[in-house]
């Protein structure tokens, strides 16, 4: 008699999010080490996991069996009444065949984008409409037919499964049993079932409603249920599976259990062997893109690329930029990528010609001559040295990989414009998934076992970024005496552990966008993203939208990219220049003054204080050194930093190994930066084709060591036969080796590098827009806006507060007076705290229609709403438009405030007459008094000194002083004494200074030694910094230590993390 198999039928993944625990790995590891030789997978209404599982198993050599435990309601899916549509059943459904798998896919998506209430819902319509090819099981006792049955409604448990029998058939229908003889539901559920067997002729079928992988996990398990229903461990009427074994039980066990009913286990077999779906997987299949008539792709890639070539300007390199265009081309044409480049030329030409601006490119696609003609990418592949094999290897064919930088305000546009062209069923964004970091494992864990939060907090913050649990064990002393002496510390680490890693929650993809050549439910279930109901998703992840071969394309949101279209608009609406930002000079003399300057604040990727310290020393002076620094400023080759700028400026020897890298390496002084330098070593060295060199580069990225060895022998040969001395060839490999850690992509450089250098063009020669656009940019961030109206203050930009005329809901360009005189910036309205943009839109749409502003009496009548409508402006947000000084032009601040109850009751009175269309006798009553606060316009234009109290209410509200500044009052005092905070960059490391500022923030810390330290921020009219106040210093003066406090303070300067603090020697109060 042969031996008994079985097979898990009903099994969930932690794809089904927070219900699950084990991972496809690990699923398909135990399935393969207890002799299992097929799995299913049916995660909870969704299909997240099934292309990963089916890849994973088919290469472990278990074959996958794709299902879902549908939720299913007995009425309508498009039924969402409460407590009516509350009902709904669990049934499994398993794919026999590519018929059955496109079937699910369809069930699924309907489930989401037309059945979803709470949980994504199919109905028996569709489910008629549905059906062919699929497998059904009645699931667990959330069942239809279990639920009669333990309803003990025999008659409808009857009547439900001929109508389920006769709808799949009855080969294809299976009651389903479960041992789980601890539940006594499921025990009476069990004999009820096998007598309907009997009675109806019908098949049984052995689950185990797998929950995780081993019998020892059901604790972690139950925690992560407490997890997903926010509820505690020690809490009764809660959601658990306890209790009972839900694991992926081993064959032998699942056979013993059933025993007595021998044919609920051979059925298993006998789906198994009916369930033979095959994925076409790595088959790339793109869209249709349109193309005009008697064109085929490749011709009308040819052509659209002659005509770029003729607009380019290659100048000597004409004949290579041909020659390179022609082997691009036929590489292309080879590889059937010729749509793909049309593709997204279209979209970004189209972007282009909406005045959307576009990244010069992004990664190795600024290698391809054809991206540059068609204008994907801005950069001259010949100019600087890119190369195409980076990009697109044509002895290794794969898809390649155009990413896109947009603005990223408008990204939304081009999405849309996809959808469009394409069709809504072809274009989606992909979904990604959150996964359990080890800190948020340890904080879920805490709080499901009930431990207070500052505990498992402190635990927490002993995880290094990036460390894994066991690593932190290993690694961090502390952790790991806690965990060896606190049995609190055990449990908690040993279940975050099994917890880590786990999928915790569903999102969209930041930049993916799927493009389909048939509708994407042949290929994809979708669902509406989560937290947007307005934008759909697929259900698989990019890697799994990769695998099947479908165009992935990443469009990114770039904020830095919205910086440059807001300052080129403004730059075009107050000085009427209109510059296109790919056609500006790439050798500008004040752009390079800034970058000697280390004015960077706001530039792209070179901002940082660490980095502005290198370009201090590095002193650039063309774009080349600018793509170094990018590529240099990161873990690993920083290293290499000062190296390079001792090099540069010849204060240090430059020297190569061999004479044939000197042409290879000069641009860098000798230093090996970019893969692609590699890659020409490995060309002009040893021999190698391009595509060769390209191998070499991956094998050396990733670092796999057989294959290392393989191209270490081949390189050094190749050396060799090409007259290179063993001893020196041997040398060169063994400078290739370590370039795995920092060896970066030109390509990718240079067109960063080129976004920096545009940002710090417009910085250099439009400052008052460039900083406008910057702070438009970071409106909602106010440390941001505090650095940028800092940058501002030493540009000499004058920023001023929000004015009830001047202002729009962000920040504003003030062009110059006719006096003449730079533009000023104006805060936005909504800068200002507890203002709605309702309140601003409604301020800004009446001054659009009617005018400005010219008395506080006509700001509140015109603002005042007709009886029955809302108030637009409340108390609260008039008090703080008066505060934040939007009010000035027309009355003081504090005058204003001080009469506040009798502006509120003028609106009232305002009402009225709009109401009954009669003249207000309180605005009569206030002119008969001479009060002339609400009629005229009374404070000279604002130009009376500011109390100090005005000031601070100013700092409340914008979180910064911006019309006058505490320390004003103390400059003659001060004068000679002190050194300026901005000019602080000037000194050395260790030295002594001594700076006045006022305190603007304070964090409080607790050193390991227990004692008390303060990280505070303070402020003068030209910058602000950080001051470290250790315990010591603390103690000899307490009191000063609170915001809003002008303090003198002497210091040592530092620039521990990269940033300029002082470290307090001596502080004392200014009154």
């Amino acid at each position: 008699m042969a031996e008994q198999k079985f097979t898990h039928l009903h099994v969930h993944s932690h794809y089904s999010l927070l219900d699950g625990l084990a991972k496809i790995d690990e699923l398909i590891e135990k399935a393969k080490a207890t002799g299992m030789d097929s799995l299913a997978l049916t995660d909870h209404g969704t299909m997240y996991g099934v292309v990963e599982f089916y890849k994973k198993a088919t290469s472990a050599g278990i074959k996958p069996i794709i299902g879902v435990e549908t939720y299913l309601v007995p009425g309508s899916r498009f039924d969402k009444t409460a407590g009516k549509s509350d009902i709904r059943y669990h049934l499994i459904l398993l794919a026999k065949d590519k018929t059955g798998y496109h079937n699910l896919i369809k069930l699924v998506t309907k489930a989401h984008l037309e059945g979803f209430y709470y949980k994504p819902r199919i109905d028996k319509e569709i489910l008629k409409e549905y059906h062919e090819g699929l497998i059904a099981l009645t699931a667990c006792p959330q069942g239809e037919i279990p639920s009669a049955l333990l309803a003990d409604d025999i008659a409808k448990a009857k009547k439900l499964t001929l109508e389920y029998s006769k709808l799949f058939g009855k080969d294809n229908f299976y009651l389903e049993i479960m041992d789980h003889p601890n539940d006594l539901n499921q025990v009476r559920l069990n004999e009820k079932i096998v007598k309907l067997a009997k009675e109806t002729n019908l098949p049984l079928v052995a689950t185990n409603d797998v929950h995780y992988l081993n019998k020892e996990d059901a604790d972690v398990h139950d925690v992560l249920l407490c997890v997903q229903t926010n509820r505690t461990v020690g809490e009764k009427n809660r959601m658990t599976m306890k209790g009972e074994d839900y694991s992926l039980k081993p064959p032998d066990e699942m056979i013993s259990a059933f025993r007595n009913i021998p044919e609920a286990i051979e059925s298993t077999q006998k789906i198994a062997d009916m369930c033979n779906l095959k994925l076409e997987l790595d088959k790339i299949e793109l869209p249709h893109f349109p193309l005009p008539e008697d064109e085929t792709a490749n011709s009308y890639l040819k052509k659209l690329c002659e005509k770029g070539l003729r607009k380019r300007d290659f100048g000597e390199n004409l004949n290579q930029a041909k020659k390179q265009l022609k082997f691009e081309l036929g590489v292309i044409e080879k590889t059937g990528f010729a749509s793909y480049f049309l593709i997204v030329q279209d979209v970004v030409n189209w972007a282009k010609n909406n005045n959307i601006v576009v990244g010069p490119g992004r990664g190795s696609a600024a290698g391809s001559i054809v991206s540059y003609l068609l204008n994907i990418t801005n950069v001259d592949p010949l100019k600087y040295k890119l190369l195409f094999e980076r990009f697109l290897n044509p002895e290794r064919i794969s898809m390649p990989d155009i990413d896109l930088d947009f603005a990223d305000i408008r990204r939304n546009e081009i999405v849309n414009y996809v959808a469009k062209k394409y069709g809504a069923d072809h274009v989606a964004q992909i979904i990604t998934f959150g996964t359990m970091a080890s800190r948020a494992a340890i904080r879920d864990t805490g709080r499901a076992l009930g431990y207070t939060y500052a505990f498992c907090d402190q635990i927490a913050k002993m995880i290094p970024f990036g460390f894994g649990l066991k690593e932190a064990l290993e690694k961090v002393p502390e952790l790991s005496q806690s965990y060896d002496t606190d049995d609190q510390v055990k449990i908690l680490i040993d279940i975050a552990t099994k917890l880590e890693g786990v999928a915790r929650h569903a999102s969209t993809h930041a930049c993916g966008i799927v493009i389909t050549k048939n509708p994407i439910d042949f290929y994809a279930p979708r669902q509406f993203a989560p937290q947007d109901e307005n934008s759909i998703v697929t259900q698989y992840e990019m890697h799994s939208i990769e695998a099947l071969g479908l165009l992935k394309m990443d469009f990114l949101g770039l904020k830095n990219l919205t910086t440059i279209e807001t300052a080129l608009n403004l730059i075009e609406k107050l000085r009427g220049i209109k510059i296109n930002i790919d056609d500006i000079p790439l050798d500008d003399k004040k752009t390079f003054e800034l970058f000697k300057r280390v004015n960077t604040v706001g530039v792209f990727q070179l901002e940082s204080s660490g980095m502005r310290k290198y370009l201090q020393k590095l002193k650039p002076n063309d774009l080349e050194d600018i793509i170094v620094m990018i590529s240099l400023y990161r873990p690993g080759p920083m290293d290499l930093i000062p190296d390079y700028i001792a090099r540069k400026h010849g204060e240090k020897e430059i020297k190569y190994v061999h004479p044939k890298l000197e042409p290879i390496l000069k641009n860098t002084y000798g230093i090996t930066v970019y893969q692609e330098q590699l890659m020409q070593i490995a060309k002009d060295l040893a021999g190698f084709t391009m595509s060769e060199a390209d191998v070499l580069r991956k094998a050396v990225g990733k670092k796999i060591r057989k294959l290392l060895e393989q191209q270490a022998d081949k390189m050094i040969d190749g050396m060799v036969k090409n007259g290179i001395d063993k001893e020196i060839a041997q040398k060169i490999w063994d400078s290739i080796e370590p370039f795995a850690q920092y060896g970066f992509n030109r390509s990718h450089a240079t067109c960063y590098a080129l976004i920096a250098y545009q940002t710090a063009y417009l910085k250099a020669n439009y400052p008052e827009e460039f900083i406008t656009a910057l702070m438009q940019a970071d409106q909602k961030d106010l440390d941001r806006i505090n650095i940028l109206v800092d940058e501002a203050k030493k540009m000499g930009i004058q920023v001023l507060a929000p004015d009830i005329n001047e202002s729009f809901d962000n920040f504003t360009l003030v062009p110059a007076s006719p006096a003449g005189g730079p533009p000023s910036i104006r805060f936005g309205l909504a800068a200002i705290k507890n203002v709605g943009h309702n309140v601003v839109a409604a301020i800004v749409e009446e001054r659009k229609q009617n005018g400005n502003f010219q008395t506080m009496a006509g700001f509140l009548t015109r603002l005042t709403p007709q009886a029955g409508k809302s108030a637009i402006i409340n108390k609260k947000s008039l008090e703080n438009l008066i505060r934040a000084g939007a009010f000035d032009a027309l009355a003081q601040r504090k005058e204003l405030l001080e009469h506040l109850e009798e502006l509120l009751e003028f609106s009232k009175e305002s009402q009225k007459t709009k109401d009954n269309g009669q003249a207000s006798l309180f605005g009569e009553e206030l002119i008969t008094n001479k009060n002339q606060l609400l009629f005229t316009n009374g404070n000279g234009n604002g130009k009376r000194k500011l109390l100090s109290e005005e000031i601070q209410w100013e700092k409340d509200l914008l979180g910064m002083y911006i019309s006058d500044h505490p320390l004003k009052n103390h400059e003659g005092f001060l004068k000679g004494k002190i050194i300026q905070i901005r000019d602080l960059l000037k000194e050395k490391k260790d030295s002594k200074v001594k700076i006045a500022g006022v305190i603007i923030k304070i964090t409080k810390f607790i050193t390991k030694s227990g004692k008390p330290m303060l990280f505070v921020k303070a402020e003068d009219l030209t910058s602000a910094i950080e001051i470290l106040v250790f315990a010591t210093i603390l103690e000899k003066n307490p009191t000063i230590w609170q915001e809003g406090k002008v303090i003198l303070v002497e210091g040592r300067l530092t620039d521990k993390d990269d940033q300029l603090k002082i470290l307090c020697d001596n502080a004392e109060e200014i009154i």
